[in-house]
């Protein structure tokens, strides 16, 4: 995590240097459009973080053993990807969820399931989908994916069940 903090503040002032260079206000138009972005999604990253770590200590580890964990087999990679599917929001709070379920004992590969579950499946984009590509388009693109969660989740937890 530190790394990436790195990394991306590097990129930053050196985009915040090239729109200073540049002339003009870019530089503070672009610190205003962040700061704008910063507001509308602080107060759901803050929410998401909290769920994130209730989950940890709310939920007892032989529940989430027995539902999500490794021993939950093919039962948890599928509510996984069906939890996936269904999750509300963006990464910002899909992914914040992710993880506190993964500290907390869930599998590898039912947490692999949920993150591919909500991105392939996101039962609350459906509608917009519909309405923008057809209801042909969506049901192919559904069609086309709908085995890759637990697929993806039965690999993850063959592969990588050893690792955390």
């Amino acid at each position: 995590m530190l790394i990436s903090t790195i990394a991306m503040a590097i990129i930053a002032a050196a985009l915040l240097a090239v729109g200073f260079f540049r002339g003009g206000s870019q530089h503070v138009d672009g610190l205003r459009i962040s700061r704008d972005m910063i507001v509308r999604i602080l107060p759901l990253l803050v929410f998401a973080f909290i769920v994130a770590g209730m989950v940890q200590v709310l939920i007892p580890r032989e529940l989430l053993a027995k539902w999500i964990g490794r021993e939950s087999g093919l039962r948890g990679i599928l509510m996984g990807t069906i939890a996936g599917g269904l999750a509300p929001g963006g990464p910002y709070v899909s992914l914040p969820l992710a993880a506190g379920f993964l500290k907390s004992g869930a599998s590898i590969g039912t947490m692999v399931a949920f993150i591919t579950g909500w991105s392939l499946w996101a039962v609350n984009r459906l509608p917009m989908e519909v309405g923008i590509m057809g209801v042909r388009f969506t049901l192919i693109r559904i069609a086309c994916t709908f085995f890759f969660p637990p697929i993806a989740g039965l690999i993850a937890q063959l592969i990588f069940s050893g690792t955390r």
